[in-house]
Protein backbone atom coordinates (compact mmCIF):
# COMPACT_ATOMS: atom_id res chain seq x y z
CA UNK A 1 0.00 0.00 0.00
CA UNK A 2 1.68 3.47 -1.37
CA UNK A 3 1.38 5.57 1.81
CA UNK A 4 2.83 8.73 0.34
CA UNK A 5 1.35 12.10 -0.67
CA UNK A 6 -0.25 11.47 -3.79
CA UNK A 7 1.51 13.33 -6.55
CA UNK A 8 -0.26 16.88 -7.57
CA UNK A 9 -2.46 16.83 -10.76
CA UNK A 10 -1.46 18.45 -14.01
CA UNK A 11 -4.08 21.01 -13.25
CA UNK A 12 -2.68 21.80 -9.75
CA UNK A 13 0.72 22.02 -11.62
CA UNK A 14 -0.27 24.51 -14.28
CA UNK A 15 0.99 28.04 -13.41
CA UNK A 16 -1.51 30.72 -11.87
CA UNK A 17 -0.01 33.47 -13.77
CA UNK A 18 -0.80 31.80 -17.20
CA UNK A 19 -4.54 32.35 -16.32
CA UNK A 20 -4.02 35.58 -14.81
CA UNK A 21 -2.40 36.59 -18.34
CA UNK A 22 -5.50 35.26 -20.32
CA UNK A 23 -7.89 37.06 -18.15
CA UNK A 24 -6.07 40.34 -18.80
CA UNK A 25 -6.10 39.56 -22.22
CA UNK A 26 -9.99 39.19 -22.69
CA UNK A 27 -9.94 41.78 -20.88
CA UNK A 28 -7.87 44.62 -22.94
CA UNK A 29 -9.90 42.68 -25.66
CA UNK A 30 -13.31 43.31 -24.57
CA UNK A 31 -12.63 46.71 -23.69
CA UNK A 32 -10.85 47.53 -27.18
CA UNK A 33 -14.15 46.47 -28.44
CA UNK A 34 -16.26 48.74 -25.88
CA UNK A 35 -14.46 51.72 -27.41
CA UNK A 36 -16.41 52.55 -30.63
CA UNK A 37 -19.75 52.07 -28.53
CA UNK A 38 -18.20 54.29 -25.75
CA UNK A 39 -16.81 56.93 -28.45
CA UNK A 40 -20.66 57.15 -29.99
CA UNK A 41 -22.31 57.36 -26.49
CA UNK A 42 -20.09 60.48 -25.83
CA UNK A 43 -19.95 61.86 -28.99
CA UNK A 44 -23.96 61.93 -28.91
CA UNK A 45 -23.67 63.79 -25.95
CA UNK A 46 -21.08 66.63 -26.78
CA UNK A 47 -21.64 69.97 -28.40
CA UNK A 48 -21.10 70.26 -32.24
CA UNK A 49 -17.29 71.59 -32.02
CA UNK A 50 -16.05 69.58 -29.34
CA UNK A 51 -16.41 66.21 -31.60
CA UNK A 52 -12.76 65.96 -32.74
CA UNK A 53 -10.18 66.87 -29.65
CA UNK A 54 -6.69 66.11 -29.25
CA UNK A 55 -6.85 63.47 -27.15
CA UNK A 56 -10.12 62.00 -27.42
CA UNK A 57 -12.74 63.40 -25.02
CA UNK A 58 -14.75 60.14 -23.77
CA UNK A 59 -16.37 62.15 -21.37
CA UNK A 60 -18.41 65.04 -22.75
CA UNK A 61 -17.03 68.31 -21.81
CA UNK A 62 -17.55 72.30 -22.38
CA UNK A 63 -15.21 75.18 -21.37
CA UNK A 64 -16.47 77.04 -19.16
CA UNK A 65 -17.70 80.48 -19.47
CA UNK A 66 -17.89 83.99 -18.16
CA UNK A 67 -21.12 86.36 -19.03
CA UNK A 68 -20.14 90.24 -19.82
CA UNK A 69 -22.68 91.93 -18.54
CA UNK A 70 -21.81 95.00 -20.44
CA UNK A 71 -21.05 93.71 -23.64
CA UNK A 72 -24.17 90.13 -23.24
CA UNK A 73 -21.01 88.37 -24.78
CA UNK A 74 -20.21 85.17 -23.14
CA UNK A 75 -16.13 84.84 -23.10
CA UNK A 76 -13.81 81.56 -22.81
CA UNK A 77 -12.53 81.11 -19.15
CA UNK A 78 -8.58 80.20 -18.52
CA UNK A 79 -6.39 79.77 -15.86
CA UNK A 80 -3.47 81.95 -15.34
CA UNK A 81 -0.39 82.31 -12.74
CA UNK A 82 -0.64 85.68 -10.80
CA UNK A 83 1.80 86.04 -7.93
CA UNK A 84 2.45 82.49 -7.66
CA UNK A 85 -0.90 81.26 -7.20
CA UNK A 86 -3.62 80.02 -9.90
CA UNK A 87 -6.37 82.06 -10.70
CA UNK A 88 -9.47 82.27 -12.83
CA UNK A 89 -9.68 84.81 -16.20
CA UNK A 90 -12.18 85.85 -18.53
CA UNK A 91 -10.13 86.08 -22.11
CA UNK A 92 -11.18 89.81 -23.78
CA UNK A 93 -9.44 89.61 -26.42
CA UNK A 94 -5.76 89.05 -27.94
CA UNK A 95 -3.75 91.85 -28.86
CA UNK A 96 -0.09 91.80 -30.24
CA UNK A 97 1.62 92.24 -26.94
CA UNK A 98 -0.83 88.95 -25.41
CA UNK A 99 -3.62 88.12 -24.63
CA UNK A 100 -5.97 90.78 -22.51
CA UNK A 101 -7.99 88.94 -19.69
CA UNK A 102 -10.23 90.33 -16.46
CA UNK A 103 -9.79 88.29 -13.43
CA UNK A 104 -12.20 86.52 -11.98
CA UNK A 105 -12.39 86.22 -8.17
CA UNK A 106 -14.28 83.42 -5.93
CA UNK A 107 -17.34 84.82 -6.45
CA UNK A 108 -17.35 85.56 -10.74
CA UNK A 109 -16.90 89.04 -9.83
CA UNK A 110 -14.26 90.36 -12.73
CA UNK A 111 -11.46 92.73 -12.35
CA UNK A 112 -9.68 95.22 -13.94
CA UNK A 113 -8.63 94.15 -17.86
CA UNK A 114 -4.78 93.18 -18.17
CA UNK A 115 -2.42 91.94 -20.08
CA UNK A 116 -1.20 88.22 -19.63
CA UNK A 117 1.24 85.91 -22.36
CA UNK A 118 -0.78 83.81 -24.05
CA UNK A 119 1.45 80.56 -22.52
CA UNK A 120 0.18 81.20 -19.41
CA UNK A 121 -3.39 80.30 -20.09
CA UNK A 122 -5.05 76.99 -19.53
CA UNK A 123 -8.56 76.58 -20.74
CA UNK A 124 -11.00 75.47 -18.00
CA UNK A 125 -13.42 72.89 -19.02
CA UNK A 126 -16.96 71.27 -16.73
CA UNK A 127 -18.63 68.14 -17.98
CA UNK A 128 -22.04 69.11 -19.82
CA UNK A 129 -24.44 66.58 -21.38
CA UNK A 130 -25.89 67.97 -24.72
CA UNK A 131 -29.27 65.91 -24.05
CA UNK A 132 -30.90 68.16 -26.76
CA UNK A 133 -28.84 65.90 -29.59
CA UNK A 134 -31.62 63.46 -29.02
CA UNK A 135 -34.41 65.55 -29.84
CA UNK A 136 -32.58 67.45 -32.24
CA UNK A 137 -32.01 64.47 -34.21
CA UNK A 138 -35.21 63.32 -34.07
CA UNK A 139 -36.50 66.84 -35.62
CA UNK A 140 -33.84 66.64 -38.28
CA UNK A 141 -35.09 65.45 -40.99
CA UNK A 142 -38.70 65.84 -42.72
CA UNK A 143 -40.85 63.77 -45.28
CA UNK A 144 -41.75 65.76 -48.58
CA UNK A 145 -45.15 64.06 -48.05
CA UNK A 146 -47.78 61.97 -45.84
CA UNK A 147 -46.25 58.75 -44.48
CA UNK A 148 -47.46 56.02 -47.13
CA UNK A 149 -49.34 57.24 -49.36
CA UNK A 150 -49.08 56.19 -53.25
CA UNK A 151 -50.91 56.88 -56.20
CA UNK A 152 -51.08 53.68 -59.23
CA UNK A 153 -51.60 54.37 -62.24
CA UNK A 154 -54.21 52.59 -64.29
CA UNK A 155 -52.35 49.83 -66.62
CA UNK A 156 -54.33 47.38 -68.98
CA UNK A 157 -53.99 43.57 -69.41
CA UNK A 158 -54.94 41.84 -72.27
CA UNK A 159 -55.23 38.54 -72.69
CA UNK A 160 -56.85 36.89 -76.21
CA UNK A 161 -60.05 38.92 -77.34
CA UNK A 162 -60.06 40.32 -73.71
CA UNK A 163 -58.79 43.27 -72.02
CA UNK A 164 -58.62 43.98 -68.13
CA UNK A 165 -57.97 47.73 -66.48
CA UNK A 166 -57.00 48.10 -63.15
CA UNK A 167 -56.27 50.95 -61.48
CA UNK A 168 -55.72 54.10 -60.66
CA UNK A 169 -55.33 53.21 -56.96
CA UNK A 170 -54.36 56.08 -54.48
CA UNK A 171 -53.67 56.16 -50.94
CA UNK A 172 -53.27 59.75 -49.31
CA UNK A 173 -50.87 58.28 -46.47
CA UNK A 174 -51.23 59.36 -42.77
CA UNK A 175 -50.37 62.48 -41.56
CA UNK A 176 -46.90 62.01 -40.36
CA UNK A 177 -43.94 64.20 -41.53
CA UNK A 178 -41.58 63.38 -38.91
CA UNK A 179 -38.85 61.29 -40.92
CA UNK A 180 -37.26 60.22 -38.31
CA UNK A 181 -40.26 58.07 -36.34
CA UNK A 182 -41.37 57.22 -40.34
CA UNK A 183 -37.98 55.52 -40.55
CA UNK A 184 -38.60 54.07 -36.98
CA UNK A 185 -41.84 52.76 -37.91
CA UNK A 186 -40.49 50.91 -41.17
CA UNK A 187 -37.85 49.32 -39.36
CA UNK A 188 -40.50 47.64 -37.04
CA UNK A 189 -42.75 46.90 -39.71
CA UNK A 190 -40.61 45.01 -41.47
CA UNK A 191 -38.39 43.56 -39.09
CA UNK A 192 -41.41 41.96 -37.32
CA UNK A 193 -42.89 40.74 -40.91
CA UNK A 194 -39.25 39.07 -41.86
CA UNK A 195 -39.37 37.28 -38.06
CA UNK A 196 -42.31 36.13 -38.09
CA UNK A 197 -42.15 34.46 -41.91
CA UNK A 198 -38.62 33.32 -41.17
CA UNK A 199 -39.46 32.26 -37.82
CA UNK A 200 -42.73 30.12 -39.87
CA UNK A 201 -41.50 28.96 -42.88
CA UNK A 202 -37.85 27.69 -40.96
CA UNK A 203 -39.79 25.52 -38.63
CA UNK A 204 -42.32 24.08 -41.11
CA UNK A 205 -39.11 23.93 -43.58
CA UNK A 206 -37.45 22.10 -40.70
CA UNK A 207 -40.26 19.62 -40.00
CA UNK A 208 -40.55 18.16 -42.85
CA UNK A 209 -36.92 17.87 -43.19
CA UNK A 210 -36.46 16.08 -39.63
CA UNK A 211 -39.98 14.20 -38.74
CA UNK A 212 -41.26 13.20 -42.37
CA UNK A 213 -40.27 10.74 -44.78
CA UNK A 214 -40.42 11.84 -48.27
CA UNK A 215 -38.09 10.30 -51.54
CA UNK A 216 -35.09 12.83 -51.94
CA UNK A 217 -35.45 14.31 -48.62
CA UNK A 218 -31.96 13.72 -47.82
CA UNK A 219 -30.43 15.13 -51.42
CA UNK A 220 -32.80 18.18 -51.14
CA UNK A 221 -31.70 18.83 -47.61
CA UNK A 222 -28.03 19.14 -48.81
CA UNK A 223 -28.92 21.29 -51.83
CA UNK A 224 -30.75 23.60 -49.73
CA UNK A 225 -28.15 24.05 -47.34
CA UNK A 226 -25.54 24.42 -50.85
CA UNK A 227 -27.21 27.82 -51.12
CA UNK A 228 -25.83 29.07 -47.91
CA UNK A 229 -22.48 28.86 -49.94
CA UNK A 230 -23.49 31.40 -52.40
CA UNK A 231 -22.53 35.10 -51.70
CA UNK A 232 -25.43 37.74 -51.29
CA UNK A 233 -23.39 40.04 -54.21
CA UNK A 234 -23.99 36.84 -56.44
CA UNK A 235 -28.09 36.88 -56.12
CA UNK A 236 -28.43 40.50 -55.25
CA UNK A 237 -28.84 41.35 -58.91
CA UNK A 238 -30.94 38.45 -60.11
CA UNK A 239 -33.11 38.96 -57.58
CA UNK A 240 -33.10 43.07 -58.04
CA UNK A 241 -34.26 42.45 -61.34
CA UNK A 242 -37.35 39.76 -60.79
CA UNK A 243 -38.64 42.16 -58.19
CA UNK A 244 -38.43 45.11 -60.85
CA UNK A 245 -40.34 42.60 -63.37
CA UNK A 246 -42.68 42.18 -60.47
CA UNK A 247 -43.44 45.99 -60.08
CA UNK A 248 -42.11 45.88 -56.34
CA UNK A 249 -39.13 47.86 -56.31
CA UNK A 250 -39.97 50.69 -53.50
CA UNK A 251 -42.35 48.51 -51.29
CA UNK A 252 -42.38 46.70 -48.32
CA UNK A 253 -43.05 43.57 -50.04
CA UNK A 254 -38.90 44.49 -51.07
CA UNK A 255 -37.71 44.62 -47.87
CA UNK A 256 -39.86 41.46 -46.75
CA UNK A 257 -40.26 39.14 -49.37
CA UNK A 258 -36.46 38.02 -50.72
CA UNK A 259 -34.92 37.57 -46.77
CA UNK A 260 -37.68 36.01 -45.52
CA UNK A 261 -36.87 32.11 -46.03
CA UNK A 262 -33.56 31.17 -44.44
CA UNK A 263 -31.44 28.00 -44.80
CA UNK A 264 -29.56 28.53 -41.66
CA UNK A 265 -32.75 28.91 -39.82
CA UNK A 266 -33.81 25.71 -41.68
CA UNK A 267 -30.51 24.12 -40.70
CA UNK A 268 -30.81 25.14 -36.88
CA UNK A 269 -33.88 24.22 -36.23
CA UNK A 270 -34.02 20.92 -38.00
CA UNK A 271 -30.90 19.88 -35.94
CA UNK A 272 -33.26 20.94 -32.54
CA UNK A 273 -36.09 19.09 -33.76
CA UNK A 274 -33.80 15.70 -34.45
CA UNK A 275 -32.97 15.44 -30.33
CA UNK A 276 -36.53 15.93 -29.78
CA UNK A 277 -37.59 11.96 -28.69
CA UNK A 278 -39.70 10.20 -31.47
CA UNK A 279 -42.00 8.91 -28.48
CA UNK A 280 -43.54 11.99 -28.11
CA UNK A 281 -44.33 11.88 -31.71
CA UNK A 282 -45.67 8.62 -31.46
CA UNK A 283 -48.15 9.23 -28.35
CA UNK A 284 -49.21 12.84 -29.66
CA UNK A 285 -50.44 9.97 -33.13
CA UNK A 286 -52.09 7.76 -30.76
CA UNK A 287 -54.03 11.12 -29.41
CA UNK A 288 -55.49 11.78 -32.80
CA UNK A 289 -52.77 14.38 -33.58
CA UNK A 290 -52.23 14.77 -37.73
CA UNK A 291 -48.69 16.07 -38.87
CA UNK A 292 -49.52 19.19 -38.12
CA UNK A 293 -50.93 18.60 -34.50
CA UNK A 294 -47.28 17.00 -33.79
CA UNK A 295 -45.58 20.37 -35.19
CA UNK A 296 -48.54 22.28 -33.26
CA UNK A 297 -48.81 20.77 -29.99
CA UNK A 298 -45.55 18.97 -29.35
CA UNK A 299 -42.46 20.16 -31.90
CA UNK A 300 -43.05 23.95 -31.46
CA UNK A 301 -43.31 23.91 -27.42
CA UNK A 302 -40.29 21.85 -26.51
CA UNK A 303 -38.53 23.92 -28.97
CA UNK A 304 -38.83 27.53 -27.49
CA UNK A 305 -34.96 27.95 -27.10
CA UNK A 306 -33.98 26.98 -30.82
CA UNK A 307 -37.30 29.54 -31.71
CA UNK A 308 -35.92 32.26 -29.28
CA UNK A 309 -32.15 32.04 -30.77
CA UNK A 310 -33.40 32.33 -34.63
CA UNK A 311 -36.17 35.25 -33.36
CA UNK A 312 -33.05 37.32 -32.02
CA UNK A 313 -30.50 36.76 -34.97
CA UNK A 314 -33.21 37.11 -37.19
CA UNK A 315 -34.39 40.37 -35.86
CA UNK A 316 -31.25 41.68 -35.35
CA UNK A 317 -30.00 40.83 -39.38
CA UNK A 318 -32.73 42.53 -40.18
CA UNK A 319 -32.64 45.22 -37.82
CA UNK A 320 -29.57 46.22 -38.89
CA UNK A 321 -30.16 45.71 -42.71
CA UNK A 322 -28.28 48.61 -44.57
CA UNK A 323 -27.31 46.91 -48.12
CA UNK A 324 -30.63 45.91 -49.47
CA UNK A 325 -32.43 48.07 -48.44
CA UNK A 326 -30.49 51.21 -49.85
CA UNK A 327 -30.93 49.37 -53.44
CA UNK A 328 -34.47 48.86 -53.28
CA UNK A 329 -35.93 51.83 -51.67
CA UNK A 330 -35.94 55.17 -53.11
CA UNK A 331 -38.95 57.00 -51.30
CA UNK A 332 -37.65 58.92 -48.33
CA UNK A 333 -41.65 57.73 -46.47
CA UNK A 334 -40.13 54.05 -47.30
CA UNK A 335 -36.69 54.08 -45.66
CA UNK A 336 -35.71 52.21 -42.74
CA UNK A 337 -33.46 53.02 -39.75
CA UNK A 338 -30.23 52.07 -41.15
CA UNK A 339 -30.93 53.45 -44.63
CA UNK A 340 -32.25 56.69 -43.03
CA UNK A 341 -29.06 57.48 -40.91
CA UNK A 342 -27.49 57.65 -44.26
CA UNK A 343 -28.94 61.00 -44.19
CA UNK A 344 -26.74 62.59 -41.53
CA UNK A 345 -23.85 62.07 -43.87
CA UNK A 346 -23.25 64.80 -45.91
CA UNK A 347 -21.26 65.00 -49.00
CA UNK A 348 -18.85 67.99 -47.57
CA UNK A 349 -19.25 67.06 -43.88
CA UNK A 350 -21.03 65.41 -41.38
CA UNK A 351 -23.43 66.60 -38.31
CA UNK A 352 -21.68 63.45 -36.17
CA UNK A 353 -23.64 64.73 -32.75
CA UNK A 354 -27.07 64.21 -34.19
CA UNK A 355 -26.17 61.00 -36.11
CA UNK A 356 -24.27 59.73 -32.77
CA UNK A 357 -27.59 60.62 -31.31
CA UNK A 358 -29.75 59.19 -33.49
CA UNK A 359 -27.66 55.87 -33.49
CA UNK A 360 -27.94 55.41 -29.72
CA UNK A 361 -31.73 55.85 -30.48
CA UNK A 362 -31.78 53.63 -33.11
CA UNK A 363 -29.39 50.39 -31.02
CA UNK A 364 -32.07 50.86 -28.48
CA UNK A 365 -34.58 48.08 -29.61
CA UNK A 366 -31.68 46.07 -30.29
CA UNK A 367 -30.25 46.17 -26.98
CA UNK A 368 -33.69 45.14 -25.53
CA UNK A 369 -33.87 42.05 -27.53
CA UNK A 370 -30.45 40.69 -27.08
CA UNK A 371 -31.17 41.14 -23.49
CA UNK A 372 -34.12 39.47 -23.31
CA UNK A 373 -32.80 36.84 -25.62
CA UNK A 374 -29.39 36.33 -24.52
CA UNK A 375 -30.38 33.45 -22.60
CA UNK A 376 -31.58 31.19 -25.31
CA UNK A 377 -28.87 31.80 -27.15
CA UNK A 378 -26.08 29.28 -25.60
CA UNK A 379 -28.88 26.33 -24.85
CA UNK A 380 -30.29 26.41 -28.40
CA UNK A 381 -27.05 26.67 -30.43
CA UNK A 382 -25.53 23.68 -28.27
CA UNK A 383 -28.61 21.61 -28.40
CA UNK A 384 -29.16 21.93 -31.85
CA UNK A 385 -25.67 20.23 -32.65
CA UNK A 386 -26.75 17.43 -30.29
CA UNK A 387 -27.82 15.14 -32.52
CA UNK A 388 -27.14 15.13 -36.83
Amino acid sequence: MNTGTAAPSRRSRRPRHSKVLVYALLCVGGATMMLPLLWMLSTSLKDPGNVFTSPPQFIPRRQVTWRDAASGEDLPVFTMRVAGETRRAAVVRRSPEGVIVRPLDASGQAGEETTVPADSLRPVYEVHFRWRNYLDAAQALTLDRNWLSFAVPAYRVSLRHSTWEFGPWSFPGFPLRNAFIAFYLNSIIVTTCVTLGEVVTSSLAAFAFARLRFPGRDALFVGYLGTMMVPSVVTMIPVFVLLKQLHLIDTYAALILPVMFSAYGTFMLRQFFLTIPAELEDAAKIDGCGRFGVYRHVILPLSKPALATLTTFTFLGTWNAFMWPLIVINSMQRKPLMVGLYAFVGQYSTDWTMLMAASVMVMVPVLIVFILGQRYFVQGIVMSGLKG
